[in-house]
């Protein structure tokens, strides 16, 4: 078996998640999370446009993690984040943070907005 080590630059994988947190890092951030190129902080949340506007150019496409269950996200935040020229998929936090994780292991330009579950 021939096993290869992942460099993730300037970003990091989702190491755990649960009722209220996200663990990236290897810190343990509550509450709503923005991670991807540019870091990770807190987040305010889907009403919080601004900072997720500002990836626009370090990425290609943005997953937006909705809680514990899919939801639509608010046409304001989809027209704004289009606008600025970036994709978003929206999916359960679980499935948003898995796929995160792996497309950046291939060296994807992704970054990751997060509700808690």
């Amino acid at each position: 078996m021939h096993l290869n080590e992942i460099v993730f630059n300037d970003s990091q994988p989702v190491e755990g998640y649960g009722p209220g947190f996200f663990r990236i890092g290897g810190a343990v951030i509550e509450g709503p999370v923005i991670t991807g190129p540019t870091g990770t902080q807190r987040w305010s949340g889907l009403d919080h446009a601004d900072p997720l506007v500002a990836l626009a150019g370090h990425i290609d496409v943005l997953f937006v993690g909705t809680g514990a269950d899919v939801a639509h996200l608010p046409d304001a935040l989809l027209d704004t984040l289009q606008a600025a020229g970036i994709g978003v998929e929206a999916m359960a936090s679980p499935a948003a943070c898995r796929t995160y994780n792996v497309l950046l292991s291939e060296g994807r330009r992704v970054a990751l907005a997060l509700i808690p579950v």
